[in-house]
């Protein structure tokens, strides 16, 4: 433990999503409490940190912020936040630059969700694996090719860099930070107190929907509907070829070009999401591993495992 407060700053910016900030901002402030609880002193000292005094979230709530201060002040973590007004942000010389200055005089980065594209704008996770949220991944593939982005886990550290996952996710992100700290008792009482996972299972594959197969050139379509309606039929390449008017080798190619997929992945991620709305809706798992065409629960339990690293049962009770 350091003689004084850890220094932690969270960068906040206009149309910031409010969760993204104070998820973290309370993890590490529930850690002092515990601390204190026991006679310790503060491990950490938070300041929320913009450009401006007062930042509007998206939720319509203002945050007071303090201005950023010298640049060169020692600084355990930086944690950037994301939101609806990252792209503005992406495009302010000013605030990437104190990002990438900042960062200098930091120990470790972190980001939350959106966050992740000022970090890559910085130039701070050029060459690093990093993680941001499921619905934003295409964009921030197309527009930063050098980072190694896996599209899935909660979390990443990549060195002395960290990003998460969607919103919630920088709650979980602050736990490990938290952990990495102070030691697993601690970050579990703070997890407890909060009444979340310590480590929550399963990646954010399981929060989103799995398939973007609409975001190819639509032509495929038709067959994915098809898929849909005949999940207990025969979806072997060759079927899947007959309904495009295509031979299976074209239609393999082709379909990989379009969609960025083989066909039987596909067709399992499309019955896995099938699967998925039949267990929210309290249908039984071996129904709906018949209902799906998976042949047998345990083919069921395997694909789940291998596309949300979760098993049906598990997702049932969760959903």
């Amino acid at each position: 433990m350091p003689n004084s407060p850890r220094p932690v700053e969270i960068l906040a910016f206009p149309d910031v999503q409010l969760l993204d900030v104070a998820g973290p901002l309370q993890v590490f402030a529930t850690a002092n409490d515990q601390l204190a609880q026991s006679g310790g002193a503060p491990a950490y000292a938070i300041r929320v940190v913009a450009a401006a005094a007062r930042v509007r979230t998206t939720a319509g709530l203002d945050l007071a912020a303090e201005p950023f201060g010298p640049e060169n002040a020692p600084l355990d973590t930086l944690v950037v936040a994301g939101g609806r007004g990252v792209n503005a942000a992406m495009e302010s010389g000013e605030l990437i630059g104190w990002i990438a200055r900042r960062s200098g005089s930091a120990r470790r980065i972190a980001s939350v969700c959106s966050g992740a594209f000022l970090l890559a704008r910085a130039g701070l996770l050029d060459g690093r694996r990093a993680v941001t949220h499921w619905h934003r991944c295409a964009e921030f593939s197309r527009l930063f090719p050098t980072v190694r982005l896996d599209p899935d886990p909660i979390y990443v550290r990549d060195g002395a860099v960290w990003t998460s996952a969607g919103i919630t996710a920088g709650i979980d992100l602050a736990l490990a930070l938290v952990e990495e700290d102070l030691g697993r008792a601690l970050a579990l009482a703070v997890a407890r107190e909060l009444v979340v996972f310590l480590k929550r299972p399963g990646g954010q594959a399981q929060f989103s929907t799995m398939l973007a197969l609409q975001e190819g050139d639509g032509r495929f379509d038709r067959l994915h509907a098809w898929i849909m309606e005949n999940l207990r039929g025969d979806l072997s390449l060759p079927a899947l070829a007959e309904q495009t008017h295509m031979s299976p080798r074209s239609f393999s190619r082709r379909y990989r070009q379009v969609t960025g997929r083989t066909p039987a992945r596909a067709v399992e991620q499309i019955r896995v999401e099938a699967a998925r709305r039949m267990l929210e809706d309290r249908v039984s798992v071996a129904q709906t591993a018949l209902r799906c065409g998976f042949g047998s629960e345990e083919t069921m339990r395997r694909s789940f495992l291998r596309i949300l690293a979760v098993g049906p049962q598990a997702y049932r009770e969760r959903f």
